[in-house]
């Protein structure tokens, strides 16, 4: 074994931490008989020599001797490293267009690796009946994914099922006919035929409901018509406790104490490896499931399903009714995933993951909170379970960090965004915090007028601060604060941070405070001279903040417009956007600055070009300017959607027939929300694009098209 291996230029070549000269004793070190040298080996394999995917010249030189692990019986744990294997050389270069110059090199190892990889793959066939059911269950995505005969694969699949002994495996096999058809579109109806039949017949309940998780991956069509009553029915099947076993859910127990404690570091006598923790992690998980593996083949269905929103909400309303504590946390896990991607009627399904608040299960309560931390007005229908939960649990009002400053709990900022008064006690014990949380402000901006009890002891902590370095961190939360409340008799308050500002983050703090004090309009006049004073150094961005709190307070149009001009010269775009929307504050008073907004609508920068159509509309009322260039940038960017149709809600240009109602109504019509990510997501992305979809109804004159109300 390892014939050769020394023979390799392993000090010549680099892996994501220096010299690769260390790999043979990690290839060695895969072939030990310690498992913690094994597991210490896979561990390094994957943080150097496959870092976080990356293939390099010393992982090519690898797969020779990965592949001789592989295949020889005598090797422990060869399923890791089929699946190293499949890692390795499964990166998928169908957007190699995109590839620049400094990604060529690496984008052909991929290649390379591919190739190599898929040579060798004839050894995954021998393996698919190996004695060892670790390599079992890892060889079938490997030949569905490597090997270049997908009808060969295909069959063997097909004809190893009847055979296959280990459930898991059985699963894995059924997963792997779905990527073949994903990968080969050519094989898609022999295997649809093939799941088909498996979702259908008397089969094991979690073997039909794999068939049915790939049959919506790779031939939604051929899904059964009513295939959400067929979900519920193999999940309850699934949740019958086995025969002579304990009841899992007649009287639960929280859901850490069933699973085994995972040896620690010293016990084993090793470190810890990032691996042995990802194998620890999964372990708990499992714990105590009858079938631990069904919330993969859930999520699978789900993705699967896609825009069928009915079908989908009415599955997971089913789950989250369930008397199986687990099958509900990943219910509560992908309703947030639905509803961050997807426009519907939630009310229903929102409301029962609200009853998963009160619980007795930390875990669920936990994963329901979070989730109706992101909905902010569509939590509407779980509103009294959250005020329950925060009056319940005042230890749970704010949350403290290993580092960083503390939050608002999930229940307190869920219940705020609401708008809802039983959040303003958690508030206002918040605020007598010896560190105020970080987010009382964005909480409070939420309440409304609902806070308004809160300014006075907003206006007492914020007097109280000492102006020095650790002062942005400690006045941004209460300045947030009043800054919604509009509290204007803080203003004496607000205007000693202003003068006091230090250096260190000083721009930030004196940024928070002009906001507070442009917010509080003339009752902030004592701040007029201080204002005056920080708008003589034009140019600067503390001055264009100063002119657009100064309009505010005092209205002087005389003094703050040559400011505003000058800081559209700024170098920084950020500083002339906020000379941009300044000038749109002043109405008709900019309207001499209309020509430079106008040379504005054709820059580089897109949300310049909305910024300033939206402004040269706000000072000169003619809307034939400025309409085309917010339409372009909706079709450009959906992110400015949410900007520009505040606009056109103002601007009444909406009427039948219209380019802006089109695309208003385009909009209304689609499922989808318009920043939905793959694989990513935004905090406030819910919110956003239910305030787009509140916009869009507001600029028409006929509320027209599908959407929540909220």
């Amino acid at each position: 074994m390892f014939a050769g291996i020394d023979e390799v230029g392993w000090a010549s070549m680099e892996h994501a931490y220096g010299p690769a000269d260390d790999v043979p004793g990690l290839l060695r070190g895969l072939a030990s008989a310690d498992p913690l040298e094994r597991e210490g080996a896979l561990d390094g394999m994957y943080g150097a020599v496959h870092h976080q995917g990356d293939v390099y010249d010393c992982t090519l030189a690898c797969i020779p001797f990965l592949f001789e692990l592989v295949a020889h019986p005598g090797i422990q744990d060869r399923g890791s490293l089929v699946e190293l294997l499949t890692s390795i050389g499964g990166i998928d270069l169908d957007d190699e267009d995109e590839i620049d110059e400094e990604e060529i090199e690496g984008a052909a190892n991929y290649a390379m690796a591919a190739v190599a990889v898929t040579a060798g793959a004839d050894v995954f066939l021998e393996l698919i009946a190996d004695e060892d059911p670790g390599v079992r269950l890892a060889v079938p995505p490997a030949l569905a994914t490597l090997h270049g005969h997908p009808v060969r694969v295909l069959a063997l699949l097909r004809e190893r099922l009847p055979v296959e002994p280990d459930e898991e495996v059985r699963l894995a096999l059924v997963e792997a006919v779905g990527r073949v058809a994903l990968r080969h579109r050519t094989l898609a109806g022999q295997a649809a035929d093939w799941l088909s039949r498996l979702a259908a017949e008397p089969y094991a309940p979690g073997l039909r409901l794999a068939a049915l998780a790939q049959l919506a991956r790779c031939a939604p069509e051929a899904l059964p018509g009513e295939v959400v009553p067929v979900v519920t029915g193999l999940l309850r099947e699934l949740r019958t406790a086995p025969a002579g076993a304990a009841d899992p859910v007649a009287a639960p127990e929280p859901l850490d104490a069933s699973a085994p404690a995972a040896e620690s570091a010293d016990e084993r006598g090793a470190p810890v490896t990032l691996v042995g923790q990802l194998r620890a992690l999964a372990a708990a998980e499992s714990a105590g499931r009858t079938a631990p593996w069904t919330a993969d083949l859930l999520r699978t269905l789900h993705i699967g399903l896609d825009d069928r929103v009915a079908d989908r909400t009415a599955l997971l309303t089913d789950q989250l009714r369930s008397p199986d504590l687990r099958q509900r946390i990943d219910a509560v896990r992908m309703s947030a995933g639905l509803i961050r991607a997807w426009r519907g009627p939630y009310e229903e399904l929102v409301r029962l993951v609200g009853e998963q608040l009160a619980v007795p299960e930390p875990q669920l309560a936990k994963a329901a909170s979070h989730v109706l931390e992101e909905l902010f007005g569509l939590a509407a229908p779980a509103a009294d379970a959250l005020a329950a939960r925060v009056a319940a649990d005042p230890g749970a009002w704010v949350t403290e960090w290993e580092s960083g400053p503390p939050g608002l709990g999930s229940a307190v900022k869920a219940l705020a965004r609401l708008g809802d008064a039983r959040a303003v006690p958690a508030l206002t014990a918040a605020l007598e915090r010896s560190e105020v949380p970080h987010d009382v402000g964005f909480a409070i901006g939420h309440l409304g007028a609902a806070a308004a009890p809160l300014a006075g002891v907003l206006r007492r902590r914020l007097g109280e601060i000492p102006l020095d370095e650790g002062a942005y961190d400690r006045a941004n939360p209460l300045l947030g604060g009043l800054t919604a409340l509009r509290a204007g008799e803080a203003a004496p308050q607000v205007l000693r941070v202003l003068r006091g500002a230090p250096e260190y983050r000083g721009e930030w703090l004196r940024t928070s405070a002009l906001q507070a004090l442009g917010s509080f309009g003339p009752a902030a006049r004592c701040a007029v001279p201080e204002l005056r004073a920080l708008i003589r150094r034009p140019g600067t961005a503390a001055a264009t903040e100063a002119a657009r709190a100064l309009w505010a307070v005092d209205g002087d149009a005389e003094a703050v417009l040559p400011v505003l001009v000058e800081g559209l010269q700024a170098q920084q775009v950020h500083e002339r956007r906020s000379a941009v929307s300044a000038l749109g504050t002043l109405g008709a008073h900019a309207l001499g600055a209309a020509p430079l907004l106008r040379a504005l609508l054709s820059h580089d920068e897109p949300w310049l070009r909305v910024d300033a159509a939206i402004a040269l509309w706000d000072v000169s009322g003619r809307a034939g300017e400025s309409v085309p260039v917010m339409l372009a940038a909706w079709e450009n960017n959906r992110h400015v959607r949410v900007r520009v149709a505040e606009c056109l809600a103002r601007m009444g240009v909406a009427g039948a027939g219209s380019d802006a109602a089109h695309v208003l109504r385009a909009e209304l019509a689609s499922v989808r929300r318009h920043n939905a990510m793959d694989g990513g997501y935004g905090s406030h992305d819910t919110y956003d694009d239910e305030k787009l979809l509140a916009l869009c109804r507001q600029a028409l004159p006929v509320h027209t098209g599908k959407g929540p109300t909220t």
